[in-house]
């Protein structure tokens, strides 16, 4: 049975692009001068913060231009369409996709807040994290409540900041906090240490599931250091290595490794049984890998848990299935065997304004890939796991 009228979309990855004043209204007046502000330098309009230029404000937020024009950045705001960084002009993009509801990360902080980790004034940067959020949630979520998700940054380079944002954006509304996919390529501990543990926590009791988005650790396979001039992004280039012969379509294309990495470190780190409330979303991630995946790690549980230290008694797929939630653009495999995956824990995202949207045709497309897909378990699929995952009921049966 196709997508039924009665079916919300609820898009768990999709993104904006800040407007120039977000952190220039937000931060203390000596501040605004380092903090992030817009200038422009050869016709382009670009982000200054902390005394570097960054070399784009749309980070591929292509929608709305033909195909033949992809992989060029708009240089300026006029070059995207007004519903990339206005809310309002969103939800009419919304409404045309046919898109109920839209978690939305950032684009300038990098989808896990990079750029503020890689800065050198922390204090500086602890600021422009809480101008964000209270950006995200004050002002772009509460255009339409009932349309956009509220998520949190964090600040990643302090446990007890981290701890203390967490709590504070909780308090404001966020339904999940961004992390990095993978924290070790940034510097950080790594999944497996108790430096983390004090979040688990707060996420745990918080009910905030954790969204890591590919890419947000810092590392890409396939992206070159000789890519970036042609391709720019802000959080997927720090402690790449250099592959010069790789055309960006191997980055793009092989976008799912990262989280497959995240999911089985997570799986063997003992986490998940110490915090059994806790909920991973795998954000632009695909679910076509998952069955083997899961597959191959209980293969390799059963066969080398005996004298490795890893959890001995609970299977890696029955984690999965407690704390893990699968997200997809566009995954024919992956519903055709989303029964191995575990079908409440599949969710759907449109990516806009990025190139692997199908805007203003994702209702269409996803009308395409559910067309055998029982109406129960598409329900769950487009919109009743999303809810549940980040607890956003639904407002109104349109």
């Amino acid at each position: 049975m196709p997508l039924q009228d009665h079916h919300q979309i609820v898009s768990v990855d999709d993104h904006l692009v800040e407007h120039p004043r977000v952190w220039q209204d937000r931060l203390p007046a000596k501040y605004r001068e380092a903090g992030p502000r817009i200038v422009e330098r050869d016709g382009k309009h670009l982000w200054s913060y902390d005394d570097v230029i960054y070399p784009t404000i749309g980070l591929n937020a292509v929608a709305g231009r033909p195909m033949q024009e992809w992989g060029l950045d708009p240089v300026r705001y006029e070059d995207m369409i007004p519903g990339c960084y206005d809310p309002a002009a969103r939800v009419a993009d919304m409404d045309l996709d046919g898109t109920q509801a839209a978690l939305c990360f950032p684009s300038f902080p990098g989808f896990a807040g990079g750029t503020f980790l890689r800065a050198q004034d922390k204090k500086l940067a602890l600021l422009c994290v809480k101008a964000w959020n209270d950006f995200y949630i004050e002002e772009w979520c509460s255009t339409a409540p009932d349309r956009y998700i509220p998520l949190a940054l964090l600040p990643l380079w302090d446990i007890d900041a981290c701890v203390a944002e967490a709590q504070r954006t909780a308090a404001m509304g966020a339904r999940t906090v961004s992390f990095p996919d993978s924290p070790v390529p940034l510097g950080l501990p790594s999944f497996h240490s108790d430096h983390w543990d004090p979040l688990w926590q707060v996420c745990s009791e918080a009910q905030m599931p954790v969204s890591m988005h590919f890419g947000s650790g810092g590392y890409v396979p396939g992206f070159s250091f000789s890519s970036m001039e042609k391709y720019s992004t802000l959080d997927t280039v720090n402690g790449v290595r250099p592959m010069p012969d790789s055309p960006y379509a191997v980055a793009i294309t092989l976008f799912a490794t990262n989280l497959m990495w995240s999911t089985v470190d997570l799986l063997l780190s003992g986490k998940l049984q110490r915090f059994p409330e806790l909920q991973f979303s795998l954000a632009e991630g695909g679910i076509g890998w998952l069955p083997y995946i899961l597959e191959r790690t209980d293969y390799v549980w059963e066969r080398h848990r005996y004298y490795q230290p890893i959890d001995f008694d609970t299977r890696p797929s029955e984690l999965f299935r407690k704390h893990f939630y699968g997200c997809f653009i566009d995954d024919e495999h992956g519903l055709a065997n989303r029964h191995a995956i575990g079908i409440d824990r599949i969710t759907l995202e449109t990516d806009f304004p990025h190139s692997d949207s199908s805007w203003p045709n994702s209702r269409k497309r996803a009308a395409e890939v559910l067309a055998n897909v029982p109406d129960d378990e598409c329900a769950l699929i487009v919109e009743e796991n999303a809810r549940r995952m980040l607890r956003f009921p639904r407002t109104s049966a349109a």
